[in-house]
C-alpha cells in the first residue's frame, strides 16, 4: 500500500487513499475525485483481496467472551436457562437458583457455603443428643420406679462393671478410630451402644438417690444446660482457646476425687461435686462452640457429628451426676 501514499503533502492527485493512511483525506479541489458511490478509486487489483473475503462468523465457530456467571458449553446452549432451574454456578464459586444455600451437605457436587453446612450439622449434632438423652431418661425412669429392677440391679453389681468395660471399649473406639465414627452404619451401632452403656450406668447411681432428688436433679440440669447452650450460641467470647486450661482442671478433679475417696467427709465431697458441676458446665459451652464454628477460633470438623455428640452428651451427663451429688449431700 506504500504506493498508494508515499509521497510528499499535498498528495499526487492521481494516487487513492483511505482513511487513516497518510495524506488522507486528499485536498478539496484536487484531483483524486469519488468514484461511484461517493468512494475513491479502488488499489491496483481491487477489491476483494486474493483469496476472497474471510467467511463470517458461525455459530460455534469461536468461543464466546468470558463472562461471569454459568459459562454454557462451548458452541451449544446453557442447559439450565429457564425458571425451573435446579442450579447455576456463579463467578464467586457458590450455587444459586432453586436450592441456593440448600442445608443438605450430602448432595454431592454442590459447593455450600460454610454457613449453610454448619447449620446442617449442628441440627444433625442436636437431633443425635435428643435421643441419646431420650434413651438415658427412660433408663433412669425404669430402674427408679421399678423396684424390681431397681433391686436386682443393686445386687448384681457385676452388671455396672459389665457396662464400664463396654463403655471404654466403645468410647475408646470412637475417639481413636476417625473412619470408624464417620462410616455409617457402624458409627451409629457404637454410638448406640455406647449410649446403652452409659445409661446404664448412669440409671443404676440414680437409683441409690430418692426419686424426689433425681427428679430435681434432672430439672436443674436441663435448665442449666439450655442456659449454658444459649449463652454459648450468643456470647462474644471465645472459650474455645480454654481447651488445655480444661484438660488442666479435669486432670486435677481426677486427682481430688480420688483423694476423696479415701476421706469421709460430706464437706469434701460437697466441694468435689461442685467443682465438678463448674469445670464440667465450662466444658459445655467450650464444646457447644467448638460445634458452632464460626468466629471462634477453632471449631470441629461437620464430618465429626458422631464425635460432637458424644463431648456434649458426656457434659450434660457428668452435670446432672455432680448435681445429683450435691443435691443428696445437702438432703444427708
Amino acid at each position: 500500500m506504500s504506493q498508494w501514499n508515499s509521497g510528499p503533502y499535498p498528495p499526487d492527485p492521481n494516487q487513492a487513499y483511505y482513511a487513516g493512511q497518510p495524506g488522507y483525506p486528499p485536498p478539496q479541489g484536487g484531483a483524486n475525485p469519488p468514484s461511484q458511490g461517493g468512494a475513491y478509486p479502488l488499489p491496483p487489483g481491487g477489491y476483494p483481496p486474493p483469496g476472497g473475503y474471510p467467511p463470517p462468523p458461525q455459530p460455534g465457530m469461536y468461543p464466546p467472551p468470558n463472562q461471569g456467571g454459568y459459562q454454557p458449553p462451548y458452541g451449544g446452549q446453557d442447559p439450565y436457562q429457564g425458571e425451573h432451574t435446579p442450579f447455576r454456578y456463579t463467578s464467586t464459586g457458590n450455587y444459586g437458583g432453586a436450592y441456593a444455600g440448600g442445608e443438605d451437605p450430602e448432595v454431592k457436587g454442590f459447593d455450600f457455603s460454610d454457613a449453610s453446612i454448619r447449620r446442617s450439622f449442628i441440627r444433625k449434632v442436636y437431633s443425635i443428643l435428643t435421643v441419646q438423652l431420650g434413651i438415658t431418661l427412660g433408663f433412669i425412669c425404669w430402674f427408679l420406679y421399678d423396684h424390681k429392677t431397681k433391686h436386682y440391679v443393686q445386687a448384681h453389681t457385676e452388671l455396672f462393671f459389665i457396662a464400664l468395660a463396654i463403655l471404654l471399649v466403645t468410647m475408646i473406639a470412637l475417639a481413636c478410630c476417625g473412619d470408624l465414627r464417620r462410616k455409617p452404619p457402624m458409627n451409629f451401632i457404637f454410638l448406640f451402644i455406647f449410649t446403652l452403656a452409659e445409661s446404664f450406668m448412669l440409671a443404676t447411681a440414680a437409683s441409690t438417690y430418692d426419686a424426689e432428688a433425681v427428679a430435681m436433679a434432672v430439672g436443674i440440669t436441663a435448665a442449666v444446660c439450655l442456659g449454658l447452650t444459649l449463652f454459648a450460641f450468643q456470647t462474644k467470647w471465645d472459650f474455645t482457646m480454654m481447651g488445655g486450661v480444661l484438660f488442666v482442671a479435669a486432670m486435677i478433679l481426677f486427682l481430688f476425687g480420688i483423694i476423696a475417696i479415701f476421706i469421709r467427709s460430706n464437706i469434701v465431697n460437697l466441694i468435689y461435686a461442685s467443682l465438678g458441676a463448674l469445670i464440667f458446665s465450662v466444658y459445655l459451652i467450650y464444646d457447644t462452640q467448638m460445634m458452632m464454628g464460626g468466629n471462634h477460633k477453632y471449631s470441629i470438623s461437620p464430618e465429626e457429628y458422631i464425635f460432637a455428640a458424644i463431648n456434649i452428651y458426656i457434659d450434660i451427663i457428668n452435670i446432672f451426676m455432680f448435681i445429683l451429688q450435691i443435691i443428696g449431700h445437702n438432703r444427708d
